[in-house]
């Protein structure tokens, strides 16, 4: 259920589709580790694409913290989802159409980029409501778009993320106030983010690659968005996924690889041997036993981390349940 690799994974893809949030920072601050493996997955030839759900700053923003922390990107090699976004109006909409803005300027930006009209008051010829993550944006301008979308304007999202990494915690994200306009309205809008195909397309578009590789932190966008392309992916560790999350994983969010960090770009990747009876890899032999699993052995986290998911997951298929994880401690 897991992939291998006899290479090290930046040699093995030409290109990292690289989540932001919760992978290479949570915050303002950079995920321990992060700059220096990316860089040096650079060094080896591998290319990244800086890729994120988040709407409410521009690529040059982003770009610029990335630089802060001492990773070399480029601003043309972020690509977010208010692009995507605005890449989807703009084959719906003539060019100059107005576009009634429920977000930050990130979106805004990407908007006037494709020769639409961002505006904030609900004016009679209003083409089409989008709307994104902006921290800073008024109750009111949310109700105004909440009546144009009951007047049955094309509706998109730049995505549905219920949640989002933060430097005190899990705070709630873009898709909690979709699902709240789409309660109040009866509609659900056309998504270019992560897990929907637009933002990866729009990734290819602007950076390229033959065989990329999908890293991230999140099961319900990343992974599954990788899926849904056919393309290989890595789940990383550092941001919202969980021992919980990973073990209840269905069929359509599986990585092909797991590591606890992007330091797993450099490593060549060994899949779990599976008998009948449990799963060993690198010293660790995993087996479950009245819906627990049973851990045994020794050696590094990302192997422990690899184990326990592939023999949690064969239990899942085989009775349709999770398995227990209870008191089980996690590797540090």
């Amino acid at each position: 259920m897991l992939g291998s690799s006899e290479r090290p994974l930046q040699e093995t893809y030409d290109v990292a589709v690289l989540d932001l949030d919760g992978v290479v920072y949570v915050g303002p601050d950079a995920v321990p580790g992060a700059p220096e493996a990316l860089n040096a997955a650079q060094a080896g030839g591998m290319h990244l694409a800086f890729v994120t759900n988040n709407a409410a700053r521009p690529p040059q923003e982003i770009a610029g913290q990335l630089r802060a922390f001492g990773v070399d990107a480029h601003d043309e090699d972020v690509v977010t989802s208010s692009q995507a976004a605005a890449r989807l109006l703009s084959t719906q909409l003539e060019q100059g159409s107005k576009v009634y803005l429920i977000g930050g300027t990130g979106l805004e930006q990407a908007l006037r980029e494709r020769g639409l009209e961002p505006v904030t008051e609900p004016d009679d010829d209003v083409a089409a409501v989008v709307q994104g993550y902006g921290p800073d944006m008024p109750w009111k301008r949310v109700v105004r778009g909440a009546v144009l979308l009951n007047q049955g304007l094309p509706w998109v999202a730049s995505n549905t993320d219920m949640t989002f990494p933060t430097a005190k915690g899990v705070g709630p994200g873009n898709g909690a106030l979709v699902e709240l306009l789409a309660r109040f309205s009866g509609r659900e809008p056309q998504v270019a983010g992560k897990p929907k195909a637009p933002l990866f397309e729009e990734t290819i578009t602007r950076v390229g690659g033959r065989h990329p590789l999908v890293v991230g932190d999140r099961l319900d966008t990343d992974i599954e968005g990788a899926v849904t392309m056919g393309w290989d992916s890595l789940l990383v560790l550092t941001g919202v996924t969980g021992l919980e999350e990973l073990v209840s994983a269905t069929k359509d969010r599986r990585p092909t690889y797991v590591g606890p960090d992007l330091g797993a770009l450099a490593e060549a990747q060994t899949s779990p041997e599976v008998t009948e009876g449990a799963v060993a890899l690198g010293g660790w032999t995993v087996s479950v036993g009245g819906g627990r699993p049973e851990i045994e052995g020794a050696g590094s986290a990302g192997d422990w981390w690899r184990a326990v998911a592939v023999a949690a997951w064969r239990h899942l298929d085989d009775t349709g349940q999770p398995v227990e994880i209870g008191d089980v401690q996690v590797p540090q």
